[in-house]
């Protein structure tokens, strides 16, 4: 490596370094300022139950948000498989795309699981509608 490209190199990995630093730190204060939240609570004599709501239900269906990422992703693991000069250029891009064909089928098959139980609640919705 030439003293040019040793330098970006640094420059990069200096770079995602520091966000990462940044990221961690902003989340280690965050939940120290949790903490000490329900400490303070917890001393007042609060229910945590008060302090922090639970987490809404979601209300629509959960299979729409797999199906159509795993097709993207799979879509972009089958221009990694057929990029032959990037390949080349680059070398490795056939690992990356059996690891992002991996995910897109997993986030597929989540998806179909997902819906035949979703399809199978709401059949079991309209019957117990219907019987009352």
């Amino acid at each position: 490596m030439h003293g040019g490209e040793t330098l970006i190199v640094l420059i990069v990995f200096g770079s995602i370094a520091a966000v990462v630093i940044v990221i961690g730190l902003a989340h280690y204060f965050a939940k120290r300022l949790e903490h000490k939240q329900i400490m303070a609570a917890i001393e007042k004599g609060t229910p945590l139950s008060e302090l922090r709501p639970p987490k809404p239900r979601p209300t629509g269906s959960e299979w729409i948000k797999y199906l159509p990422g795993g097709i993207v992703v799979l879509a972009v693991a089958f221009a990694f498989g057929f990029s032959g000069p990037l390949d080349r250029l680059l070398g490795g891009t056939s690992f990356v795309a059996i690891i992002l064909c991996g995910v897109g089928i997993s986030l597929i098959v989540r998806g179909l699981l997902y819906r035949k139980y979703y399809l199978k609640g709401q059949a079991a919705n309209n019957k117990e509608n219907k019987s009352q």
